[in-house]
């Protein structure tokens, strides 16, 4: 009964072009009216984002995605057959009707459809789509709870419909279609190698610049706590490099290290990359709220999921 008082407050705000931050199973989102520039005006100035980096748009079902997106590739309907509702954004050619504000100005759209009963539930009873960036402050850590957005955004933060932890924990894969072959611009929990064997082709990873923002999440600085940050693959040289300091260390799935000098925490002690991308926010919040001068993560294995988790550590850490 509180969830459903909770979604008819959300859907009263959003229909007053309010904000609300939605959870999905990546993090809790800032979600706005998609077909309103006032609302979505909004996300830009509560974040502070930059005009030029563009939003999601959030569906609830797969239908929709015609009435959002035109020429849309027979891959992409595959990969929405296949990973909806999940953590799979595809960007495509926008239909005429989608504002600029969304796309920061380009042809192309994103689009997804998240995976979290409660945002379905309020999605599916809502007569517009959800654009839904991170709902916290530009370029820091992304929230999965929704204390998180709470010190996040602090005296601007909405109404937050609390759906609890994010499961999965870090942001979702977003792929688009460069002369008809697909292209994976930012990592997610969803692998390379699980979009390629759905595809039964390659697929090629786009490396981010600052100068070509083709879709969210590709700024080389990104997903940062406050306390300065140092991903390395060797902790202990960087430990003793920086022991005169108060100092949070992220182990991928070493125990914790018994010097009490030290903040210590693990993000998988069975080294499992979906675990380690589910806690890795979690980890960055507490450590950002503890009085540290430095936190020194250890980088995993560079594969499958273990890449999406470093690339959030290496732009954690990015002058």
């Amino acid at each position: 009964m509180a969830h459903t008082s909770s979604i008819e407050q959300a859907i009263t705000l959003l229909k007053q072009d309010q904000l609300v931050a939605i959870p999905t199973e990546t993090v809790y989102g800032l979600a706005a009216n998609a077909f309103s520039d006032t609302a979505v005006e909004k996300i830009y100035q509560t974040k502070n984002r930059p005009a030029n980096n563009p939003l999601i748009v959030h569906i609830a079902s797969k239908e929709q995605l015609a009435t959002l997106a035109i020429n849309i590739p027979e891959m992409a309907f595959k990969l929405a057959d296949h990973f909806w509702p999940g953590p799979l954004t595809l960007v495509l050619e926008k239909a005429p009707h989608i504002s600029d504000k969304i796309t920061a100005g380009k042809e192309t759209v994103a689009v997804r459809m998240p995976n979290h009963e409660l945002t379905l539930t309020l999605l599916r009873k809502l007569d517009f789509p959800l654009v839904a960036p991170s709902a916290n402050r530009s370029n820091h850590i992304s929230p999965t709870r929704p204390e998180h957005v709470q010190n996040s955004l602090g005296d601007k933060t909405p109404f937050i419909l609390d759906g609890g932890p994010c499961s999965k924990g870090i942001e979702s894969t977003i792929l688009g279609f460069e002369d008809g072959k697909p292209r994976i611009y930012r990592m997610g929990t969803i692998s390379k190698k699980e979009i390629e064997d759905v595809l039964q082709c390659p697929v090629e990873v786009i490396k981010a610049k600052d100068t070509s923002v083709i879709t969210p999440g590709m700024f080389k600085k990104h997903y940062s706590p406050t306390t300065p940050f140092l991903a390395t693959n060797n902790v202990a040289k960087a430990m003793e490099a920086h022991a005169e300091k108060k100092l949070g260390i992220i182990y991928f799935s070493s125990p914790p290290g018994d010097d009490t000098r030290f903040q210590y925490r693990t993000l998988s002690l069975q080294g499992d990359f979906l675990e380690a991308a589910a806690n890795l926010y979690g980890v960055m919040h507490e450590l950002d709220g503890i009085d540290l001068e430095l936190i020194i993560a250890e980088l995993l294995p560079d594969e499958g999921v273990g890449a999406s988790v470093n690339d959030r550590l290496k732009r954690a850490s990015s002058k």
